[in-house]
């Protein structure tokens, strides 16, 4: 039988409080490593797209709210999809709350509360998903990262990829209530670090760790540009050497870099940010076809050589967290495990 949000909602939290957070971490959690203790040991390979597996599923994310939708309408598919990266090699899943902001819920027809355990639920999913990984491999250790999308994948309109909103930064009441809250709830769900993902600013990126700083301020973050086509400039136009330049000063982000891009803007973007920084660097691009924001899919742009392929050349060039994003899925996921971590 299908669940019931309510019933999810109800399940066992294995995680009550976030590591890092200022509220006592129960016992268990003293164990769990920190992103940074991982990286310092190799590459570390990351999930791939939430999204196109849903929609290869049969639950429809062309909606507002994209794969998030899919909290409350399959949630456990979204959690059978979390198992099926971590069995095809991915030791961090990042919850399916990219989209899952307060106001986005709120204007979906949910009421606050509803809209907070909404977001919960993300978390929960991925725990539940780790935690069964984890009992048939216990020499395995996997990582929860709590997904914060940008304001652009609030407004559904694909200004994530230009950062072409007109907010004011960080001060606008608006900006902060679609990131804040969500930042809360992750927190309180226990993840073990934040993915700002897809972000196409400066400003908003800024923004961002300063709101997890003063939120949780032991946390751990790693921030991931959306990128132009050159490979060094941010999407909304700041030159990428700064933004690493920035992020090379921050503590609490422990890893840099650009996801959903093509997979050969990856190339061209790593040599940029190691020129900038020394932090161990972060790769997952989307499988290169092309986003369409009215008609929310994606189109092929044709074959072009892979992630897995790539991947090896990415490593040696600085990348240690490495994954796929949009239209990429699990045997890609596994092809770059086995060529990353033989």
């Amino acid at each position: 039988m299908s669940e019931t949000l309510p019933a999810l909602l109800g399940a066992i939290r294995y995680r009550v409080a976030m590591r890092t957070s200022p509220v006592p971490a129960s016992p268990c959690l003293q164990q769990t490593a920190r992103l940074s203790d991982l990286l310092s040991l190799g590459p570390v390979v990351l999930d791939g797209a939430m999204g196109t597996e849903l929609d290869s599923r049969g639950v429809d994310t062309r909606h507002a709210l994209w794969s998030a939708l899919a909290l409350t309408a399959a949630p456990e598919t979204v959690r059978a999809v979390h198992s099926d990266y971590l069995v095809a090699g991915a030791r961090v899943v990042t919850t399916n709350t990219y989209q899952a902001t307060l106001p986005a819920l709120l204007r979906a027809g949910h009421d606050a509360a509803a809209a907070r355990e909404i977001i919960a639920a993300g978390v929960r999913l991925a725990d539940e998903a780790a935690r069964r990984f984890e009992a048939k491999h216990p020499e395995t250790q996997v990582l929860i990262a709590g997904g914060l999308g940008p304001y652009g994948a609030y407004l559904a309109d694909g200004s994530e990829y230009t950062g072409a909103y007109d907010v004011g930064i960080p001060e606008d009441s608006g900006f902060r209530e679609v990131h804040r809250p969500r930042i809360e709830v992750l927190a309180g769900e226990g993840v073990d670090l934040f993915a700002l993902e897809t972000i196409p600013r400066l400003d908003e990126a800024q923004a961002l760790v300063a709101m997890v700083k003063d939120l949780t301020p032991q946390a751990e973050c790693w921030v991931s540009f959306q990128v132009r086509s050159d490979g060094a400039h941010l999407a909304g136009g700041h030159p990428l050497a700064e933004a690493a330049g920035w992020a090379e000063g921050e503590e609490t982000v422990v890893a840099v870099g650009v996801n959903c891009v093509a997979p050969d803007v990856v190339g061209r973007a790593l040599p940029v940010l190691r020129a900038a920084t020394a932090k161990p660097l972060v790769a997952y691009p989307n499988a290169g076809d092309l986003y369409d924001p009215v008609t929310k899919t994606w189109q092929s742009a044709g074959e072009g050589i892979g992630i897995p392929e790539l991947a090896p050349s990415w490593i040696a060039a600085g990348a240690r967290l490495v994954g796929g994003c949009c239209r990429t899925r699990p045997a890609q996921i596994r092809e770059l495990a086995h060529a990353v971590c033989p």
